[in-house]
């Protein structure tokens, strides 16, 4: 997948200047895509040039004038028509950490466990604030259409993250330094962190599919 229909996708519903883009990415769109300011800035130019989104110049008092982008109807159709398009393969794991560990045995234990407990700080925090996102949605009574499906998305998010989180432990733990307060109790599986709406929002879900 291109940058340009992670963009799409969050301009669909709601224009935004590029700097309020940038923000949204850093608060729900990375989850499934990240991106830096710099890569953002220069694909809304080529989607621009390709006539998938148009800008309106805003001129603010005291502040710096902001460009504003919407949606065309060619970006609309063409968001829609890649959404129908069938993945072809899985997106292959490149992890370096992994390429570290596969030759974890031409260095000393600790070097090892260091970089891990570095990735595993991470993948907490990343995690932690992925649940502090969910919380927001759970506070929702009745999430729209749109909420529910980028409820998904985040849903994703946070199950890799307990994946990664309950790996780090369980390769921590094999070195001989196991982690003392670890996210993932033992016996637990990775996917135990739930809400206590989402059997509710599974419902809604599936009522509001059958309405379309």
């Amino acid at each position: 997948m291109s940058l340009s229909y992670a963009i799409l996708a969050a301009l669909f519903n709601q224009p935004c200047s590029g700097y309020d883009l940038v923000k949204r990415f850093n608060k729900s769109v990375e989850c499934f895509w990240s991106a830096s300011h710099q890569q953002i800035y220069k694909a809304l130019a080529k989607l621009e040039e390709e006539g998938h989104v148009s800008s309106e110049k805003i001129e603010q008092e005291n502040r710096p004038n902001k460009k504003l982008y919407t949606v065309t109807d060619s970006g609309r159709q063409d968001l829609q028509q890649w959404i129908g398009e069938t993945e072809t393969e899985i997106v292959p794991l490149k992890s370096d950490l992994l390429v570290k560990l596969s030759a974890g045995h031409t260095v000393p234990t600790e070097t090892l466990i260091n970089a891990l407990d570095t990735y595993y700080q991470q993948h907490r925090d990343k995690l932690k604030s992925y649940q502090a996102v969910s919380k927001q949605y759970a506070q929702v009574p009745e999430l729209s259409r749109e909420s529910q499906f980028q409820y998904l998305a985040l849903r994703a998010g946070i199950r890799q993250q307990l994946a990664w989180v309950a790996w780090c432990e369980e390769a921590m733990g094999f070195l001989g330094q196991p982690v003392k307060q670890p996210v993932i109790k033992p016996g637990a599986q990775p996917a135990a962190v739930r809400e206590s709406s989402r059997e509710s929002f599974r419902e809604s879900l599936r009522e509001s599919s059958s309405a379309s």
